[in-house]
């Protein structure tokens, strides 16, 4: 992980350099990597956090890695304001409040307290069944089959990867396509 000072400078955190209980724990907890470590995504922190900034984490980053990339909590911070465990994406702006702060609804369309939604996208890396259950012509059913193919095969590469999900035919993903993002 690098932080992308002012001046270009770069400062490396390595993974193996945090913390025990900062780092991502799912191949330690025998599931599968949510993203890839071998990808990089840039995701920029703000907030109540020691260091904010623009920070480039590995493909499988958590709210986590990113706070603690960004030096930790600030005193003031809210922990609660964030879900740690959440798996970031590429471009993703993650603002962390302090006590008392209400997280904000959106940051450059990207709200972080609002599940998987983004900008009105349901984020299909980070949805849950209820937010998928939003969509026209996906039921119950049909969402927690969308989750277990991401458990299955890691992340969403692409919205056309909805396309190797069992029920989902021409017809449903062409009216997802433009209702959905990864």
């Amino acid at each position: 992980m690098a932080l992308l000072g002012a001046g270009g400078s770069s400062a490396v955190v390595r993974a193996s350099e945090l913390p025990t209980d900062l780092r991502s724990t799912d191949a330690a907890a025998g599931g599968s990597p949510a993203g890839s470590a071998d990808t990089v995504i840039l995701v920029h922190v703000l907030g109540a956090v020691a260091h904010p900034g623009l920070y480039r984490l590995s493909g499988d980053a958590r709210v986590m890695d990113a706070i603690a990339a960004a030096g930790g909590l600030d005193p003031a911070a809210d922990p609660a304001g964030v879900n740690l465990a959440r798996v970031l994406s590429d471009g993703e702006q993650l603002v962390v409040p302090a006590v008392g702060e209400v997280p904000p609804p959106a940051v450059d369309g990207q709200p972080e307290a609002a599940g998987g939604m983004h900008g009105g996208l349901v984020d299909l890396n980070t949805a849950t069944v209820a937010d998928l259950d939003t969509l026209p012509r996906i039921g119950p059913a049909l969402a927690q089959r969308i989750l277990d193919w991401r458990v299955a095969h890691g992340r969403f590469s692409s919205v056309d990867d909805l396309r190797q999900v069992s029920g989902i035919g021409d017809k449903t993903f062409d009216g997802l396509r433009e209702l959905v993002r990864v």
